[in-house]
């Protein structure tokens, strides 16, 4: 029969690892998370300057040397996350969990895919950290305050998305009736990106009406547009406003899947229930 102390070794360096991986308050944890933003902000820089064709001449062999070393520190960091919590495939799901593991995909892809590391600009996006870090982990609340309010909007979106797509397929159809082949107007798709660039007041001008009636039909779907693009924005605020002030949260992070942003009196993980 094992040792105890052989028995609680491995949850003890389990807790030592999450409390350095997940935790800014300790100085070790502080200085992980310090440290690990320093690599992203680096490797996302080394991607950027071998895009610069005269640096890549040059340094190309050292800046892809730097890539390799970089995604090789972001694997093992992958790897040591997902042994820190009780719960790996939890995490490995949640939204920094994927984000780590597209951090390290691209290297790999453009192994048989030349040109993919160009994504490993997605790094970017594990710079999210720097709020946990700088303790300012209420704008990560803020943040959990807005999906909740687009995911109560999308029904409504939805909705709304519905209509000016029929709206953009009617717009094109006429177009392509009064305009015509001799003025871009060639099919109805041609006539739906017109709609699509003149409601969302782009305005490419690659492709515009020539006829009275056709500029008549372009002046209202204009003014249509300015209407088609307050919707959206006032059922998302609404949806926000609701949501802000039902909405506080817990920065601690759970030991077992990671997930930060609870409710101030939640006991357990609202993602894998794991105690906190």
């Amino acid at each position: 029969m094992p040792h105890p102390s052989e028995q609680s070794a491995p949850s003890g360096l389990r807790a030592r690892l999450h409390e350095i991986i997940f935790e800014s308050d300790t100085p070790a944890g502080r200085a992980f998370d310090v440290a690990l933003l320093w690599a992203i902000v680096l490797s996302v820089l080394a991607v950027m300057l071998e895009s610069v064709e005269s640096i890549s001449v040059q340094h190309g062999q050292t800046i892809r040397v730097l890539e390799w070393c970089f995604t090789g520190l972001f694997t093992l960091e992958y790897v040591l996350r997902l042994l820190s919590v009780k719960r790996p495939l939890r995490y490995a799901l949640s939204f920094f969990g994927l984000v780590d593991l597209l951090a390290i995909l691209p290297s790999v892809l453009s192994l048989m895919l030349p040109g993919m590391q160009s994504l490993l600009v997605v790094r970017v996006l594990r710079l999210l950290r720097v709020f946990r870090v700088l303790k300012l982990a209420s704008f990560l609340g803020e943040a959990d305050v807005l999906l909740t309010a687009l995911r109560a909007s999308r029904r409504k979106i939805i909705v709304f998305l519905g209509a000016v797509l029929s709206t953009v397929v009617i717009m094109g159809a006429v177009m392509y009736m009064v305009e015509g082949r001799a003025n871009g107007f060639d099919s109805i798709p041609r006539g739906m990106y017109w709609a699509i660039v003149t409601m969302t007041t782009v305005g490419y001008g690659d492709l515009s009406p020539k006829t009275v009636p056709g500029q008549f039909i372009a002046s209202v779907l204009m003014i249509m547009g300015y209407g088609i693009l307050a919707v959206p924005t006032g059922i998302v605020s609404v949806e926000l406003a609701q949501a802000t002030r039902q909405h506080a949260i817990d920065p601690r992070a759970c030991p077992g899947c990671g997930l930060q942003g609870h409710d101030l009196d939640a006991h357990h993980c609202k993602h894998c229930g794991t105690a906190l």
